[in-house]
C-alpha cells in the first residue's frame, strides 16, 4: 500500500501544521499491521519512511512486489476549510483508456503485463484485447473494494462523497492490479486535522479500511 507524498513533498498541510505525509504513513502502518495479523495475508508499504517516490514509481513498485491490491492513503485539502469527511476513488474509464494506450505503445511494459508474450505487429490486436479484458476486470474489482471501504468508513467518520468517485489519478493506473485511493479526511478542516493527528482515530480509519 502507498502513503501519499514523502521526503521533500509534505503533501497538504493543516492550519496547525500537520503534514499529510506524516499522518498517512501512521495510518498505513496501522493498516499494514492489521493486514499482517490475518492468516494468508501480507502487507507491503510502498513508502515506509520519510522519502519521496514518483507517481509511476509507486505503481511500478507495487507490480514488482506482486501486489494483489493497491491502496493509496491520503488526506485531502481544499480552500474551503468547512469541507470535511472521507472519500474513496477508483480509476475513471477515461483514465483507464489513456493508460491502456500508453502500455500498448511501450511494448516492453505490455509484454510484462501479459506474462512475457512476444509482441509484434501481428499481435497488436491480441495485445489490445487482452489488455482491455484485464483492465476491465481490475477496475471492476477496484469498485467492489472501494464500495466496501466506503461503507466501513461510514462507521467511524463522516463521509464527504456518498458514492465511490472515479478519477484519473496516476497511482491508480496499474492495468492489472485493483487500485483504490482513500482520502481519509480533509486536513484543511480544523476538526478533521485534529482527528487525523489522534492515534486512536488513525487506528479506527485503518481498521475500517482493513475490514
Amino acid at each position: 500500500m502507498l502513503t501519499g507524498h514523502g521526503g521533500q513533498d509534505p503533501g497538504a498541510i493543516g492550519r496547525a501544521g500537520t503534514r499529510e505525509k506524516d499522518v498517512t504513513l501512521a495510518i498505513a502502518r496501522k493498516l499494514a499491521a492489521a493486514i499482517d495479523a490475518e492468516d494468508g495475508m501480507r502487507a507491503k508499504l510502498i513508502r515506509d519512511g520519510d522519502y519521496f517516490i514518483s507517481l509511476r514509481g509507486r505503481a511500478r513498485k507495487a507490480r514488482e512486489l506482486g501486489a494483489d491490491m493497491f491502496i493509496s492513503v491520503h488526506a485531502d485539502s481544499v480552500p474551503n476549510r468547512s469541507v470535511s469527511g472521507s472519500s474513496v476513488y477508483v480509476l475513471s474509464l477515461r483514465g483507464a483508456s489513456d493508460e491502456a494506450s500508453r502500455w500498448l505503445a511501450e511494448r516492453e511494459n505490455a509484454a510484462d503485463l501479459m506474462g512475457g508474450v512476444s509482441l509484434d505487429d501481428k499481435n497488436d490486436v491480441l495485445a489490445s484485447v487482452l489488455l482491455d479484458v484485464t483492465q476491465k476486470e481490475s477496475v471492476s474489482n477496484s469498485v467492489d473494494a472501494a464500495e466496501s471501504i466506503l461503507g466501513s468508513l461510514r462507521g467511524v467518520t463522516s463521509v464527504h462523497r456518498p458514492r465511490v468517485q472515479h478519477a484519473g489519478f496516476v497511482v491508480l493506473k496499474s492495468p492489472d492490479i485493483p487500485s483504490v485511493l482513500v482520502e481519509t479526511a480533509f486536513i484543511s478542516n480544523v476538526a478533521d486535522e485534529r482527528r487525523l493527528k489522534d492515534p486512536v482515530h488513525q487506528l479506527k480509519i485503518a481498521e475500517a479500511i482493513h475490514a
